[in-house]
C-alpha cells in the first residue's frame, strides 16, 4: 500500500524525533565513526522511505519539497523549543551549545514554538493543497507575511544587537533558507486567484454604504487606535523622553527596553510596516473596488501573528531578565491589549476572504477602464 505525498511527507518529518535523538547521543559518546555512520544511515533511511512512499503520483511542483525540507526542519524547532523549556532532554544539547547565541534569546525562544507549531502547520496545509491539486495561494500568503517578519526581525536584530559580534557558520546556513523561502514567496505571489464572485453581488456590495456595513464600520474604528498605538510602540523604542512613554514602559512593556535589540527591532519593523497598513486599509474599507485588499491583509495578518506571538512570548518568558518582564498586576491589561491587536487583524483578513465582493471590481468597469 502506497501512502499520498502529504502522508509521506508527514511520516518523514516526525523522523527527525528519533534522529535528533541518535546524532545527540552519538556526539557525546565522542565517536566520530559512528557519527558518521548515523549520518549515512539517516540518509539511506530518509531516501528509501520517500522512494517507497512517494513512487506514485511524485508532485511537480518545486515548492512541494521544499515545504517537505521545512516541515523536517520544524519539528526540530519543535524540539529545541521544548528542550529549552525543560520538558524533553537529550535531543539537541549538542546544537543548543554551539548555536547561534540568537536561539537562546526569549525572542528565538518563541520563534522556535512559532516555527514548530504554526509553521509546521501550514507546510502540511500546502502540501495537502500541492497534492490534492488545490490553490495554496491564500495559505501561501498568509506564510509569506510571517516568514517576512521573522527573517527582517532576526537579521537586523543580529546587526545592531549585542549578539551581532557572535555571528556564525549557522548564519550563513540561515541566509540559505532566507534565499530559498524568498524564491518561494515570488512563486506563490504568481499563484492566480481562485476569487469567483458573481456580478450582481459586486454591484450590490458596491452601493452599500459604510453605514449599512457595520462590520466594516468596526473594523474602521479599530484601525484608528491600532495605527495610534504601533506608532506609539515604535517611538518608545525610539528612545522618546516624554513621562508617559516611560511610565507605559515600566509598567506595561518594559521588554521594549531589553538589550538584544530584537523587541526594538521587532518595534520599528511593525510602525514602518503596520502603519501605512493601517492608512491603506482604510481607503480600502471605504472605497470599493480595492482587489488588492484579501492579499494585503493576508500578508500583514501573518506577520503580525508571529510578530505579537514572539512578543507577548517573550515579554512574559523566564528567560527574559526579570526587570524586563511584564509585572504580574500588570499582565492582565498587557495580555487584553496585545491579543487584540493581533487577533482583530485575522477576523478582518477572514471578512476580506470570505465577502470579498465589496473589493471586486465589476466587469463592466473593467472594460470601461
Amino acid at each position: 500500500m502506497t501512502a499520498s505525498a502529504g502522508t509521506a511527507v508527514f511520516v518523514l518529518s516526525l523522523m527527525s524525533i528519533p534522529i535528533c535523538y541518535l546524532f545527540n547521543s552519538l556526539i557525546y559518546s565522542n565517536s566520530a565513526e559512528a557519527f558518521y555512520f548515523a549520518g549515512c544511515t539517516t540518509v539511506l533511511i530518509l531516501a528509501i522511505s520517500a522512494r517507497f512512499m512517494l513512487k506514485k503520483k511524485t508532485p511537480v511542483d518545486p515548492l512541494f519539497y521544499v515545504y517537505a525540507v521545512y516541515a523536517f526542519l520544524s519539528v526540530v524547532n519543535l524540539i529545541i523549543g521544548l528542550e529549552q523549556d525543560n520538558i524533553i532532554d537529550g535531543f539537541v544539547t549538542f546544537y543548543l551549545k554551539v548555536a547561534d547565541p540568537h536561539i537562546n534569546t526569549a525572542h528565538g525562544h518563541m520563534i522556535s514554538y512559532w516555527d514548530g507549531c504554526s509553521h509546521y502547520l501550514m507546510y502540511l496545509l500546502m502540501i495537502a493543497a500541492i497534492t490534492w491539486g488545490d490553490s495554496y495561494r491564500a495559505i501561501g500568503l498568509y506564510w509569506v507575511g510571517s516568514f517576512l517578519m521573522r527573517a527582517i526581525v532576526y537579521i537586523l536584530g543580529n546587526a545592531v544587537g549585542k549578539y551581532g559580534t557572535h555571528v556564525g557558520p549557522l548564519f550563513l546556513l540561515y541566509l540559505l533558507y532566507i534565499s530559498v523561502s524568498v524564491w518561494a514567496c515570488f512563486r506563490i505571489f504568481s499563484q492566480p486567484s481562485s476569487r469567483a464572485v458573481q456580478l450582481t453581488s459586486t454591484e450590490e456590495a458596491e452601493r452599500k454604504s459604510l453605514l449599512h456595513r457595520p462590520l466594516d464600520l468596526l473594523f474602521i474604528i479599530y484601525l484608528i487606535p491600532a495605527f495610534a498605538f504601533c506608532v506609539f510602540r515604535g517611538l518608545i523604542v525610539l528612545d522618546c523622553s516624554g513621562k508617559w512613554v516611560q511610565d507605559y514602559t515600566q509598567q506595561y512593556e518594559p521588554y521594549l527596553r531589553d538589550p538584544s535589540a530584537y523587541p526594538k527591532v521587532q518595534m520599528l519593523v511593525s510602525m514602518l510596516y503596520s502603519g501605512p497598513y493601517y492608512i491603506i486599509t482604510l481607503y480600502g474599507l471605504l472605497v470599493p473596488g480595492c482587489e488588492w485588499m484579501p492579499d494585503l491583509t493576508l500578508v500583514h495578518s501573518g506577520a503580525l501573528a508571529q510578530a505579537q506571538f514572539s512578543h507577548i512570548g517573550a515579554s512574559l518568558h523566564t528567560r527574559t531578565p526579570f526587570s524586563y518582564r511584564v509585572p504580574a498586576d500588570s499582565q492582565p491589561l498587557f495580555l487584553l491589549v496585545n491579543v487584540l491587536y493581533a487577533v482583530v487583524p485575522q477576523a478582518l483578513c477572514y471578512r476580506c476572504h470570505t465577502q470579498p465582493a465589496f473589493f471586486l471590481r465589476s466587469t463592466l468597469a473593467k472594460k470601461t477602464e
